[in-house]
């Protein structure tokens, strides 16, 4: 087990999150050069489920890859979830870089793309993915902070909550069908194999009203995490 301070582990981490999310962009870049030879839009083209099975393999696979440089780098479970964070935010991100550098694209953060597919085909514009990994790198850094400074520090249960909570909202702001809205599943797709008929989604899935509720519980439990002003004049 290592035992380095957590931020002398902080360059060669991000060298690691940002090559994966190289990997994960090229991955991208052969799908839509077979299915979007144009440029990516809605809506979705078909695949054939095979392809979308094994899309769903790569992102288990990705969420692994994701958690195992924390499990190498410490015991302790708190921080372990917050190398996660860290290493989710820096992947989305540079995700999104090295597919302007490849494709130049997005053309905008406001671009709609198809972000996830487990549990749920997750739909949303481009900024709001990459706020929330700014937000996850934030907090894994905070986190960190807290437990150099005290290595008992703990999350109470209240800031796990509003955490959770918000997450758990922002979840269902990206998710095809959460509070009854449409999937933007054509009626004649429905008889088409592939990813159209399966998924059924559209770029109006997300909902910014439930994605800002969302970030504002989840902001309420960071700022809890965050140091104050008296903890830093301390140090």
């Amino acid at each position: 087990m290592r035992t380095d301070h957590p931020f002398r582990l902080l360059p060669w981490m991000t060298i690691f999150f940002i090559a994966m999310a190289f990997l994960e962009s090229a991955v991208v870049v052969y799908l839509r050069a077979l299915y979007y030879p144009e440029g990516f839009r809605f809506p979705l083209v078909p695949m054939h489920p095979a392809l979308v099975a094994t899309e769903m393999g790569r992102e288990l696979a990705t969420m692994a890859m994701l958690l195992a440089p924390a499990a190498l780098v410490t015991r302790r479970a708190l921080e372990r979830f917050a190398w996660f964070c860290v290493g989710f935010g820096i992947w989305d991100i540079f995700y999104y870089v090295w597919l302007k550098v490849l494709l130049d694209w997005p053309a905008s953060l406001a671009e709609p793309d198809l972000l996830f597919l487990l549990p749920l085909p997750w739909v949303g514009p481009v900024w709001a993915p990459c706020l929330i990994a700014v937000g996850l790198i934030a907090l894994g850094l905070m986190i960190h902070w807290r437990r150099s400074t005290d290595r008992g520090y703990r999350l109470g249960r209240l800031t796990w909550g509003l955490l959770i909570t918000g997450a758990l909202i922002m979840i269902a702001s990206f998710v095809a069908i959460p509070f009854g809205r449409s999937t933007g599943q054509q009626p004649e797709e429905a008889d088409r194999p592939g990813l159209s008929a399966s998924l059924g989604v559209s770029e109006d899935d997300f909902s910014t009203v439930w994605y800002s509720v969302g970030m504002a519980v989840a902001a309420a439990g960071m700022y809890r995490i965050a140091p104050k002003r008296g903890v830093l004049l301390k140090k």
